[in-house]
């Protein structure tokens, strides 16, 4: 297997990734999460877990660093910031009047969900797995923290333009499978490691998705507007004052 190989299988999988999206129900409809929409995520961080004790697994791994090794001229840090892209894009798109699904409150409220849930997880697990990485320069590989940033913000793309057009979505999923692509290339992650980040970041985003309703109400209840009015009245033995409230 060489890199372009290696290339052309992850592209192939995250495309039709973002294609199944495409033709099948939105994860969240009515506040009500399709659970179908948890297949492809949890086959990724499954993966991941599972290569953590597979022998097998942990082979392939090696035999990919390998391949990866062979083709390297120089590193290149691109991923340092690629991460971050799909959700920028977001920001950038709205700015240019390319209106997405959610207002800016919205929106912003949602990601930061979304990255509180990938903070959380990864930073969990690399504190438990202890994973040597593929350099040996830590324990703390598994699993890819700029891999989850990245498809976090690609399916935070996805969410909020696929109506307007599929290609934003599946621009957001190349530059995050180039991130990971990058993480492997740079010596930093297994294949792995980023599968794993890569489903954590994608259904992290889904639940931020789920989970902005309840959080909405929650924040920002809505005050209620109670009006008063007075009006005299008489009745030709009585006089008196009515009141009405509404509410």
């Amino acid at each position: 297997m060489n890199i372009k190989n290696l290339f052309s299988i992850l592209l192939m999988g995250f495309l039709s990734y973002t294609y199944s999206q495409n033709i099948q129900n939105d994860s969240i409809q009515k506040n009500k999460f399709n659970y179908k929409a948890l297949i492809i995520p949890t086959v990724l961080i499954g993966y991941g877990v599972i290569g953590i004790e597979s022998d097998q697994i942990k082979y392939f791994n090696s035999e990919i660093k390998e391949e990866l090794q062979e083709n390297i001229d120089e590193k290149i840090t691109i991923d340092d910031f690629s991460q971050y892209l799909p959700a920028a894009s977001v920001y950038g798109l709205n700015a240019f009047g390319i209106k997405g699904k959610h207002n800016f409150k919205e929106r912003t409220i949602i990601l930061g969900t979304s990255y509180l849930l990938v903070t959380t997880t990864v930073l969990s697990l690399k504190n438990t797995t202890n994973v040597e990485r593929p350099d040996g320069s830590a324990n703390n590989s598994f699993p890819s923290g700029h891999t989850a940033t990245a498809f976090a913000g690609a399916e935070f793309l996805w969410q909020e333009y696929k109506d307007q057009s599929i290609w934003y979505g599946i621009s957001g999923y190349l530059v995050a499978s180039g991130t990971g692509l990058f993480r492997m290339y740079n010596d930093r992650h297994w294949l792995t490691d980023v599968a794993a980040g890569a489903g954590i970041g994608i259904l992290s985003t889904k639940v931020a998705y789920w989970l902005y309703p309840k959080i909405n109400k929650l924040l920002f209840k809505k005050e209620h507007n109670t009006k008063v009015a007075t009006l005299p009245f008489y009745n030709g033995k009585q006089i008196g004052v009515g009141l009405s409230c509404s509410f």
